[in-house]
């Protein structure tokens, strides 16, 4: 253990100042101690002179007069590096001039932790962050309902346009639980995580390619999925973007978002329902023939026999392609997928919230009775449902007007769970399942906060995959292994050290191309 000694030089007069440190000698078999001279006091001032022989860490940490602060600086180092590497801080810069460094404080806190945003606070003072000061939970508030309109759609109008561009774009809708009174968007609806509360719908888009949310929308919790696209496509209109090729699930399908679709030549990809006329057509057509030799394919260790044909739609006949695939191990699969769809669509009838699209999926399986007394009683149409399974079960079906080939549109049609991935960060890692805010103004602010943190996650997740670390850590798990990863700032002349950097933080540095500010 060190001490200080002071000793008086009887014949100069000096003050010197000894460190003198306490070991144990294994040969002699007894305690020691040795005495290394650090420095002077300065006789007219009675100031620490340090001796020349220590640098300039080493001084400041044995001058006793330098006081220092400690902020815990790995997690920002981290994601400092990923929002220079998007450029995300100079998009924001040029859309919220003043308010663009507590946004991405509030961002970063989101990613290290996750949380209420009132706990910021605290986490501020401790953590390295873009604002560089404490931010206060009113003054949180405040910025939440100051995010206007304008700027966060000329942020979407900059931010797109990078992540846009020759990519495949994934498309999709979930809910999100509300306690809010005053927000006309908070609703009754169709909940995806099967809670009794209002809520209301987030629209997704999600570069496939890139893995980098690009834009959302925020709708009414009463709205169906086939409306929200029609909604999403007039939105985004008017942000003056390059064509779209989205990517969506069968859920989105109707005869007018198609049209839409095709009337904006923007290209899609999309699965389409068995139950549909046309699709069971098609299907009768192939069905005994699909399984040959020249229809047969190995898609990623899958068996598949394919059949692809061009399809013209609708009245002016707007060249599409439907790609058929028949997969005899998953027969009974699609059975179950069928049954769940069905178990929706009973719901929906039973609701009166009915979809346009599913209309043919009604009149095929189900029977409905209203009675006085009893109300609306909807059953199902066993012997149809039967049949279908007999005829349509192991078959699925891509409508596209993009992808001629049928292997690459099923693979762009299956990678579209980068989606699921970030609605699971938005609700689980970015604290979003239930929203305890109750105006309207303070939500769009912080639905706007989490796509920012949203963004981090997924571009430093890719980071993860393409060097490894994906392997030895989730997201959340490397910020924390980052966490121990302090600077300490001296006043004066002596400035800032960086604590001892771990073997594992090393790795994730070394990773990710990240130089430490020492």
């Amino acid at each position: 253990m060190a001490h200080r000694i002071h000793v008086r030089n009887k014949d100069t007069g000096v003050t010197y100042v000894y460190e003198g440190i306490s070991y144990w000698d294994k040969e002699k078999k007894q305690p020691r101690n040795k005495r290394v001279c650090i420095g002077k006091i300065d006789p007219e001032t009675g100031e620490f002179i340090p001796s020349k022989r220590l640098n300039p860490e080493q001084a400041a940490v044995r001058d006793p007069a330098v006081p220092a602060t400690a902020k815990i600086v790995g997690p920002a180092m981290v994601l400092d590096a990923v929002s220079k590497e998007l450029g995300l801080e100079k998009v924001l810069k040029g859309c919220f001039s003043k308010l663009y460094r507590q946004v991405l404080c509030m961002a970063y806190y989101l990613a290290v932790r996750g949380g209420p945003l009132s706990h910021c606070e605290a986490w501020s003072k401790s953590h390295s962050n873009p604002y560089d000061a404490i931010l206060t939970s009113q003054r949180i508030s405040e910025i939440l309902r100051s995010l206007g309109d304008d700027e966060r759609e000329t942020f979407f109008a900059r931010w797109t346009k990078k992540v846009v561009e020759n990519d495949y774009l994934c498309y999709d809708i979930t809910s999100v639980s509300s306690y809010g009174e005053l927000n006309e968007y908070v609703k009754y609806g169709y909940n995806r995580d099967r809670e009794k509360l209002k809520q209301i719908n987030l629209a997704l888009l999600v570069g496939q390619q890139s893995q980098l949310p690009a834009y959302y929308h925020r709708l009414p919790g009463n709205i169906n999925d086939v409306s929200t696209l029609h909604h999403f496509l007039k939105t985004f209109s008017y942000l003056e973007l390059p064509k779209l090729h989205l990517v969506l699930d069968k859920g989105f399908y109707s005869q007018q978002n198609i049209d839409e679709l095709l009337a904006a030549r923007d290209k899609f990809t999309l699965a389409v329902s068995n139950s549909l006329k046309w699709v069971k057509g098609i299907i009768y057509e192939t069905r005994d023939s699909i399984q040959t030799p020249e229809n047969y394919r190995k898609v990623d260790g899958e068996i598949l026999y394919v059949h692809s044909r061009l399809f013209l739609w609708g009245k002016d006949r707007r060249r599409c392609y439907v790609h058929l695939y028949y997969n005899a191990h998953a027969a009974a699969t699609a059975m179950d997928t069928f049954t769940e769809e069905l178990l929706s669509y009973k719901e929906e009838l039973a609701s009166g919230q009915t979809v346009s699209g599913h209309e043919e999926a009604y009149d095929a399986f189900f029977t409905i009775k209203e009675t006085p007394v009893r109300g609306r009683k909807v059953l199902f149409n066993n012997e149809a449902i039967m049949k279908y399974r007999d005829r349509y079960a192991g078959f699925l079906a891509i409508l596209t007007n993009g992808i001629k080939d049928p292997v690459e549109a099923l693979r762009v049609y299956r990678n579209k769970d980068t989606i699921e991935k970030s609605f699971d960060d938005l609700k689980n890692q970015l604290d979003m399942k239930r929203l305890r805010i109750h105006s309207a103004a303070s939500m769009d602010g912080r639905l706007f906060v989490q796509f920012i943190a949203l963004i981090l996650m997924s571009a430093l997740r890719k980071k993860m995959r393409d060097t490894k670390l994906i392997e030895k850590y989730t997201v959340r798990e490397l910020l924390l292994e980052m966490e121990t990863l302090t600077q300490v700032r001296y006043s004066g002349k002596y400035g800032h050290i960086l604590t001892e950097i771990t073997k594992p933080q090393r790795e994730i540095l070394q990773s990710l191309k990240i130089q430490p500010k020492t």
